[in-house]
């Protein structure tokens, strides 16, 4: 059987010496899918005592945050997750506490979280509260306090929640290891028991969570402290493993159908005709007899792999991405409803209508506007994929569908990159280059992971190849791709009617440095609307050879002739 991710908590908290606590604390061990795509959270919050809303501002932090933090999408990485829903807190409590109490700061508390996800730790903090690691028996700090400390005993918090509109959070990523322990305290506790009492307290009691963190807190008021006591300890007691034979099985539990002819029906689908086959896959025009004839697409697994993991595991990928996206310029996934799948396969929307290459076969010349046009739609598919971390990696004009009202829709999310899965230990990693190499970002090449400006590149390539029908860098072989020197022809050559700052732009998004692309569709998009001066006037200020090296080894070329000619006309004169 596969094992999950398992912990032992212990939490304890007093208020001490004061009337009330303003320390908070909570954890959530989810079931199910979420433990694997979300992991652990522990949270710690200590509410700032100069600020009047201070045990309110802890309490809401912490709830507010396990609530929402299990809401986001399951493709974000830890990090964009934890940043998404502490920015909008920390606004959140800078503007109650602004409204409450009338100033700055009137809801602050400092914030300590622990993710535990896969077999990786993710910290994230701000403030005085602490996150500790023993391991090997060895206790190290892993947070940093943000206080100043003035003469005597004066001192005051530099960073908190709720303290300030712009909040910088400090970000940390561990290896777990089998029996790790980790505590979380607020500064009741480790501003009083120092380093070396809570090594020994964890070698002699960290087997107990529970009864270590009950221990810490009454010693820490033996000894003096005379603030809120707080700490949480958390034990690795198993890191996840998948048991490969399992999940083989998971992965062929529905077996391949077999080819589907014109007549036949599966689970309910009508075959209608084949649209497309490959050695890869099957793609079929259906009609859903369940769903009053609804017209349908329905991709097959080539029976070529159906002994093959890393396929089948791909072919399940592409429908965990379709189900979570929702835009009209993407491919939607067709609700099957409450029949039972017996093979496997994928049910779409049918769009009625033509690829943008065949588009672009029956329009040779299209305008400024048609291209900015069909750019803009394609960006906005991309950008509602990239809001939730995706990276589709297989961008081509073949990929994009029109239908009869003149949308464009993207399809194919066989190769889409997720970035929250990539931090899931797996049995099977695609490492491989993704995409069709002639539209393929150059730094797939080089073994880099594609980022949203690598979908750029690829969009940028597109619309060179709808104004002038050819590719900016020529075609490319996978196989020799690596090799490849990609330099830039200018889109003017093969099309002289293309404005001089459409080249431009359309030579930023397709730059082979990523570095050097655009950062935003937007900015792409905006550049194809109206002409960028600067980037006009840096292209401007580079060297021929540089911009057009082309153009440039022609003028060589003509220059060259015109000499010969001189020189031959001097000695025959």
């Amino acid at each position: 059987m596969s094992q999950n991710l398992a912990i032992t908590l212990g939490q304890h908290s007093i208020a001490g010496t004061k009337p009330d606590n303003d320390d908070f604390y909570g954890a959530i061990t989810p079931q199910g899918n979420a433990l694997d795509s979300k992991g652990i959270a522990v949270v710690i919050a200590d509410g700032v005592s100069a600020s009047e809303g201070g045990k309110e501002a802890s309490q809401v932090a912490v709830k507010q945050f396990l609530s929402d933090y299990y809401s986001t999408p399951d493709s974000w990485t830890v990090k964009t997750a934890i940043n998404k829903v502490v920015g909008a807190l920390n606004l959140w409590l800078c503007s109650q506490g602004q409204r409450q109490y009338g100033g700055t700061g009137g809801m602050s508390t400092t914030f300590s979280c622990l993710i535990l996800k896969s077999h990786t730790a993710y910290l994230a903090h701000v403030g005085d509260s602490r996150i500790y690691r023993w391991q090997g028996g060895k206790l190290e700090c892993l947070s940093k306090d943000h206080r100043v400390h003035f003469s005597g005993e004066r001192s005051y918090l530099t960073r908190a929640l709720g303290l300030d509109t712009s909040l910088e959070m400090d970000f940390r990523v561990l290896e777990l290891q089998q029996d790790d322990v980790f505590i979380l305290s607020t500064d009741g506790v480790h501003d009083v028991l120092p380093d070396a009492y809570l090594a020994e307290l964890l070698r002699q009691h960290g087997h107990d969570p529970q009864q270590c963190a009950e221990h810490l807190v009454e010693t820490a008021l033996q000894a003096g402290s005379q603030d809120n006591i707080t700490c949480q300890v958390v034990r690795i007691g198993q890191l996840p493993e998948v048991n490969r034979e399992e999940f083989y099985q998971q992965l062929g539990r529905l077996p391949f159908p077999p080819d589907l002819k014109a007549g036949q029906t599966l689970d309910g689908y009508r075959i209608l005709r084949e649209l497309n086959a490959t050695s890869r896959s099957q793609v079929y025009l259906a009609e859903d007899t369940l769903e009053a004839g609804n017209k349908v697409v329905i991709k097959t697994p080539s029976q070529n792999f159906n002994d093959d993991p890393a396929y089948i595991d791909l072919f399940l990928h592409e429908e965990w991405v379709a189900r979570r996206l929702n835009s009209p310029h993407l491919i939607k996934l067709h609700d099957t409803g409450q029949r039972q799948q017996t093979f496997l396969y994928s049910v779409v929307e049918y769009v009625e209508g033509q690829t943008l290459r065949q588009w672009m076969r029956d329009n040779p010349d299209p305008s400024v506007t048609q291209v900015r046009a069909t750019v803009d739609q394609i960006a906005r598919g991309l950008r509602a994929m990239h809001r939730l971390e995706m990276i589709h990696q297989d961008l081509k004009p073949d990929n994009i569908l029109i239908d009869q009202h003149n949308t464009l829709k993207i399809i194919d999310f066989g190769s889409t990159r997720i970035a929250g899965l990539l931090e899931i230990q797996s049995v099977l990693q695609h490492n491989h280059i993704v995409g069709t190499a002639s539209y393929s970002a150059p730094e797939y090449f080089k073994g880099a992971r594609g980022t949203n400006r690598s979908d750029i590149f690829s969009l940028g390539v597109i619309a060179y190849e709808m104004f002038t029908g050819q590719l900016p860098f020529g075609e490319i072989e996978p196989e020799r791709a690596h090799k490849k020197k990609f330099q830039y022809t200018s889109a003017c050559l093969h099309n002289p009617k293309v404005p001089e700052w459409v080249d431009a732009a359309l030579e930023k998004a397709a730059h082979p440095n990523p570095n050097k692309r655009y950062d935003l569709l937007s900015e792409f998009v905006a550049d194809l609307t109206k002409p960028n001066d600067s980037l006009l006037a840096s292209r401007q200020n580079r060297p021929l050879l540089e911009r057009n090296p082309l153009l440039f080894w022609k003028w060589l070329a003509a220059l060259e002739a015109v000499g010969i000619l001189l020189l031959a006309y001097q000695l025959l004169h």
